[in-house]
């Protein structure tokens, strides 16, 4: 058996996305059939997502997230700096 999943990332994310389209409207983890597929609403390319999934540790150091949240977060966490350049290339 391999290690983690035995299917590609772009499969796995389709499944969750089917599931949550079958999943009744009135059940928690419902989506709806006009929303776009997952990566699409996240607005992530595929390329990016495997970036962000297979390097994660040495792309990032420290919080991890759109310019926006991370001013806000570096805001209340009162730190002088932002780590942005690889979170501004892969959230874009």
């Amino acid at each position: 058996m391999p290690k983690g999943l035995p299917f590609d990332l772009i499969d796995y994310l389709q499944l969750i996305d089917i599931t949550g389209r079958s999943i009744r409207e009135d059940k928690y983890g419902f989506i709806e059939q006009s929303q776009p597929k997952i990566l699409k609403r996240l607005n992530i390319s595929a390329e990016h997502w495997l970036i962000i999934t297979t390097e994660f540790r040495t792309q990032f150091h420290g919080a991890v997230g759109r310019e926006e949240a991370l001013s806000d977060y570096c805001e209340h966490q009162h730190f002088k700096r932002r780590h942005l350049s690889h979170c501004n290339k892969l959230f874009a």
